[in-house]
């Protein structure tokens, strides 16, 4: 038996996707039935035969109540843990060190308990060290506490120290560290939202640079990293860094629309941010930008992936096809997908 937590995120759904294309039995955990509508749809993207969404057991329980958790270890012999709260905003913190730090230390103590076989934790590039000569960051840069980092850093650092503990208690353990994951299917969040925008007007870009990659690149390298014989070893997963102008060119251009025109510098997301923030305080709603989602838009860094390169060969998929391909699955439907 494997088991997803985060079965119903960008991640975790594509992964039950490949998954169920094999002859293994998979739990998958949920929390909310409405939740499955955009999973069904993510399953419809790769087959018509509703076989395979049925292959999945569908365990209602949350990662951070143990008691929910128990019965969704029986008989599990491997786990991967998608599951995660992505936040910029300050006062989701707490929430994130809940569901990102306490409830992979559940997860974690969980699959020590039932001695699953391997185990593997989706981290996040946020996780990984900075460079301090601007060259490509590897797997080998290590994560400095003493920066000013964002609440969402913190958090999936702090998770990947509970898994190494797992690696201690015996567990062989894979972590990956993917950049920005583009895919389809969750237009309202993630990096779905950057097609809404660009789709609904937006016409502002900034010049920062980051790593990309696919979704599918993703729940790939996963199962590939599962199935080998490799274990207590973390794998960064960027197919290419780009800046964030030129994946909204190429996003509009694939939509055939008009390309952001207005460049934003850096002292204007540092003003607009704290504006942001003040307006926010006064009508009680999220702020519309953070101070750490302000600055990683301009933030410069290179990360490499020639690890898993060389290890398992592996190839990635270039992010202009990664673009045409989401925006073929895009559903032209202002009324539904404005977020404005």
């Amino acid at each position: 038996m494997i088991l997803v937590t985060g079965g119903t995120g960008l991640v975790g759904s594509h992964l039950l996707v490949h998954l169920s294309f094999q002859n293994e039995p998979i739990r998958a955990i949920y929390r909310s039935t409405s939740s499955l509508e955009k999973v069904k749809k993510v399953f419809l993207s790769y087959t018509n035969d509703a076989t395979f969404f049925e292959k999945i057991e569908w365990f209602l329980a949350d990662i951070t109540d143990v008691p929910s958790m128990i019965p969704a270890f029986f008989g599990v012999k491997q786990v991967y843990h998608c599951a995660a709260f992505i936040s910029f905003n300050p006062k989701d913190y707490r929430e994130m060190r809940k569901i990102n730090i306490h409830g992979t230390a559940i997860v974690v103590n969980l699959a020590i308990d039932a001695k699953v076989e391997k185990f593997c934790y989706v981290s996040s590039i946020a996780a990984v060290g900075e460079s301090l000569t601007n060259d490509m960051i590897t797997e080998e840069n290590e994560w400095n506490k003493e920066l000013d980092n964002s609440g969402y850093s913190i958090t999936k650092f702090g998770a990947e120290m509970e898994v190494w503990r797992a690696s201690q208690e015996g567990i062989p353990v894979i972590v990956v560290n993917p950049g920005v994951i583009l895919g389809s299917g969750f237009w309202d969040s993630g990096s779905g939202k950057l097609f809404s925008q660009i789709y609904n007007g937006f016409q502002f870009y900034t010049d920062g640079i980051t790593g990309f990659v696919s979704v599918k690149d993703v729940v790939k390298a996963m199962i590939l990293l599962m199935k080998s014989e490799l274990k207590n070893e973390r794998f960064i997963l960027v197919s290419e860094n780009k800046s964030f102008k030129e994946v909204f060119f190429s996003i509009a251009d694939a939509f055939g629309l008009k390309r952001p025109a207005r460049k934003i510098i850096y002292w204007q997301t540092e003003v607009f941010w704290r504006i942001a923030w003040l307006i926010s305080k006064i009508t009680q709603k999220d702020p519309l930008i953070s101070k750490y989602s302000a600055r990683s838009a301009h933030h410069i860094s290179y990360y490499s992936s020639d690890k898993i390169k060389k290890i398992l060969n592996f190839e990635f998929e270039n992010i202009e096809n990664i673009v045409q391909e989401m925006v073929s699955k895009y559903p032209k439907n202002k009324e539904l997908l404005n977020i404005f």
